[in-house]
């Protein structure tokens, strides 16, 4: 790619929304950076810290025992002045003030719409980490969070199979997804359940009774049809009002999961992917690449530019629809 570089200090910020794995990934940077020489500031609040001049210096022992807690320690912070030219030229201003001469971006898209712009405007060195409980992040198989939100998914999902069961309900559960169905799609298959509806497909309210019909007559004790909260047809409370009207055999129940779903202990798949690419962003900074996002494709580290991963939309494993159809007999 380049000339191998050697910075003496580098800055690592958490942006966007938060979730489990952040400090996983921040302790990744700032071990890595103090292994290769480097010096690590943290960067408070996102890039409306950047803005203000939010800084903190990093060494080994700031990192110790954060890695089995969710949120991060840096915080976030969404940022509207970031996104104006005054905002960004004043963050840029203070990097340099501050000595940082390359950052490491852990973030979700609008994290990278607005690092490659900031990228275009000024020259700084930076590589992204990619995070995200949606996990719907073009250029790598996984983002940090998926994994550990599914797990709570599920967890959360088997407890109201049981009340269900108990007294013939019939559950609608609401998961986050405001544009991509992967928390609803890989919970409805591992929690078993009869129905899932995602942004990605056209929702008729009708297959849905169908499927209903058909474990009524097989007499099931309980049903529970996962919702992503981005469905072209509403959320789970006005999908199961018009469901209700057609099939009221159960006694019908909501569950919006909410936020929970973005906190919690990260599991062994988030702890491990955020320090691989902690690592990797750091090593990447190192070879002298710049302006492109670290991620995991086929269990291998990949780079992809930030203008493709901006640019670029995650293929949805369709194909797990029809496994969830085939297991919801």
């Amino acid at each position: 790619m380049g000339t191998t570089k050697k910075f003496k200090k580098i800055g690592v910020v958490t942006t966007g929304g938060d979730c489990p794995g952040l400090n996983a990934a921040i302790r990744a940077v700032v071990r890595t950076g103090i292994y290769h020489g480097m010096e690590v500031t943290g960067i408070l609040q996102g890039y409306e810290g950047m803005i203000k001049g939010e800084f903190v210096r990093l060494g080994s022992h700031s990192v110790s025992n954060i890695l089995q807690r969710g949120g991060t320690i840096l915080k976030t912070a969404r940022s509207e002045a970031f996104k104006t030219v005054e905002g960004r030229k004043k963050a840029y201003d203070n990097l340099v003030k501050e000595g940082i001469e390359a950052l490491v971006v852990i973030g979700g898209d609008g994290s990278f719409k607005g690092i490659e712009q900031f990228s275009r405007e000024f020259p700084i060195t930076s590589v992204g980490v990619p995070k995200t409980i949606d996990n719907d992040i073009f250029g790598t198989d996984y983002a940090i969070g998926f994994d550990t939100a599914l797990n709570t998914v599920i967890q959360v999902i088997d407890k109201i199979r049981d009340t269900a069961d108990s007294h013939n309900r019939l559950f609608f559960v609401e998961v986050m997804g405001r544009d991509a169905g992967m928390i609803a799609i890989y919970s409805g298959i591992a929690s078993g359940a009869e129905a899932v509806l995602i942004p990605e497909t056209e929702t008729k309210i009708e297959q849905i009774v169908k499927i209903l019909d058909r474990g009524w007559e097989r007499k099931k004790s309980s049903m529970i049809v996962i919702v992503a909260e981005g469905d072209v047809a509403g959320g789970a409370y006005e999908i199961a009002l018009e469901v209700k009207a057609r099939f009221n055999q159960y006694d019908t129940r909501v569950s919006v999961l909410g936020h929970m779903q973005r906190g919690g202990s990260p599991t062994c798949n988030d702890r491990v992917l955020a320090s691989r690419l902690g690592v990797a962003a750091v090593q990447a900074l190192i070879e002298g690449r710049t302006n492109e996002m670290v991620g995991v494709i086929n269990n291998e580290i990949s780079h992809t530019s930030y203008s493709d991963v901006v640019k670029g939309k995650k293929e949805f494993p369709y194909q797990l629809l029809k496994i969830a159809e085939i297991l919801s007999l």
